[in-house]
């Protein structure tokens, strides 16, 4: 069996990213799923294993060819970091580094030098201060990849999840759900469910509004946009239920009547998302030419630096990343 070679880009200096790295890196399992080579700062990524005190050495390495996993190493494919990086803090410097990291990565996935992408988490506002209009990770990727239709999907034992509309403002939801986007989602949430091996995949459809509408009394985005798009996806033979009211589809998809959740806005899946699995959900990028993966949380700058990370979210990041068919 060959193992595959996954990309670890180190995110965030001043965050979490360097620390739960090395604590998922020393997890002796992970050699069961890939060979890593982490994509980043080889000052730092020492700096996090002395933070952390597990005996690992980092040696850094020119080109993957020159992978040779070893236990106890962590491989770097150093790409140096701009100088006025902070640590517990969003910065300028760390914008810029956190682009060029994934820049690599994603040319390595490109030229099929690795098998996919994991990224460790990286800062909106550092993004903002280095001067670029990506969003986030979801929104770099698609712009270094050409990529025009992809969706943001969470995946974990207890529920999975891909949402129709992304980082906007909740006020802008309405404005932006229109019968070609849910359409578009409802396809990607089968293409992820593919990717994960899901054969048939019971895909449901969460309403916009209280009771999905309550048949137009409390609102009418149900009728007019959500239910043409299910129509349409099912004349495309996809198993697609709803829309349902967003109190009930998600306890229905966690006790397995449903395989993934269509949601309408950001935080209507990640909460309940979160709250069943904030330590081990995992961000998967579908729609892509290449396989991403990230850890389910933020750079949590308020615990960086200080040995408390929990590397568990990172852990399933990885492994999945090596199990993803890229469809």
């Amino acid at each position: 069996m060959i193992t595959k070679k996954i990309a670890i880009t180190m995110g965030e200096p001043g965050g979490v990213g360097p620390e739960v790295i090395v604590k998922a890196m020393y997890c002796a399992e992970i050699r069961d799923y890939c060979d890593p080579v982490i994509v980043g700062d080889a000052g730092i990524m020492r700096e996090a294993a002395e933070l952390t005190g597990l005996p690992l050495k980092v040696r850094v390495i020119s080109n993957i060819s020159d992978l040779s996993p070893e236990a106890g190493v962590i491989e770097v494919l150093a790409v140096k970091s701009d100088a006025d990086v902070r640590r517990g803090a969003p910065s300028k410097g760390a914008g810029r580094s956190v682009v060029k990291y994934i820049k690599k990565a994603v040319t390595l996935a490109l030229r099929n030098e690795v098998s996919a992408v994991v990224t460790a988490p990286i800062s909106k506002e550092s993004l903002k201060m280095a001067g670029y209009e990506w969003p986030g990770h979801t929104e770099l990727f698609a712009g270094l990849t050409n990529t025009k239709e992809f969706a943001m999907m969470f995946v974990s034992d207890e529920l999975k999840i891909i949402l129709s509309t992304i980082h906007i403002p909740l006020k802008d939801v309405p404005k932006k759900i229109n019968e070609r986007l849910i359409f578009r989602t409802i396809m990607l949430a089968k293409k992820g469910a593919d990717m994960l091996g899901i054969g048939n995949p019971r895909i449901a459809v969460a309403g916009l509004n209280p009771h999905a509408g309550e048949s137009g009394i409390m609102g009418d985005e149900e009728l007019r946009v959500i239910v043409p798009a299910i129509n349409r996806a099912r004349d495309k033979a996809i198993n697609v239920s709803g829309p349902l009211p967003p109190d009930v589809v998600f306890h229905k998809a966690y006790n397995g009547e449903f395989d993934i959740i269509v949601c309408m806005y950001h935080d209507q899946g990640l909460v309940p998302f979160k709250m069943l699995a904030f330590d081990t959900g995992v961000n998967v990028t579908v729609g892509l030419p290449i396989i991403r993966t990230s850890p389910d949380h933020g750079t949590a700058f308020d615990i960086a630096w200080k040995n408390r990370a929990n590397p568990s979210s990172m852990l399933e990041a990885i492994k999945l990343a090596s199990r993803l068919r890229n469809v």
